[in-house]
Formats: C-alpha cells, structure tokens, sequence
C-alpha cells in the first residue's frame, strides 16, 4: 500500500511541478519557478522511493507453503 502511495503522490507532484514550470513560462514569475523545482524534486524522491521499495521486496516462499 505504501509502494502506491508514493507512485501517486509522485504522478500529482510531477503534474503540479508541469503546471507551475508551464506558468512561470508564461508569466515570468519567479516564485512559480522555485515552486516548480521544488515539486520537481519531489517527483524524482518519491518516484525513487516507488521504485527503490519495489525492488528491495523479499517475498521468500517456503516448501511448507
């Protein structure tokens, strides 16, 4: 449940960093910019923690199973 929940909140920090790089394109304003990063970063720690917790997964099936 925890792997799905930084998957999401990595999906929703990526489009919100999308969304405020887009309108400080548009707008030219700085704080939509350091908003922007900030969301940016978000996505790739929690993409990386999606991804880092479904790769060290052990599932060890055993005989008696």
């Amino acid at each position: 449940m925890k792997d799905v929940l930084f998957a999401l909140l990595a999906l929703v920090s990526a489009a919100l960093a999308a969304y405020f790089l887009y309108k400080f394109q548009h707008y030219d304003d700085s704080t939509s910019m350091l908003i922007g990063i900030v969301f940016a970063l978000a996505a790739v720690i929690l993409g990386g923690l999606f991804i880092f917790g479904r790769l060290t997964r052990h599932e060890d099936i055993h005989v008696t199973e």
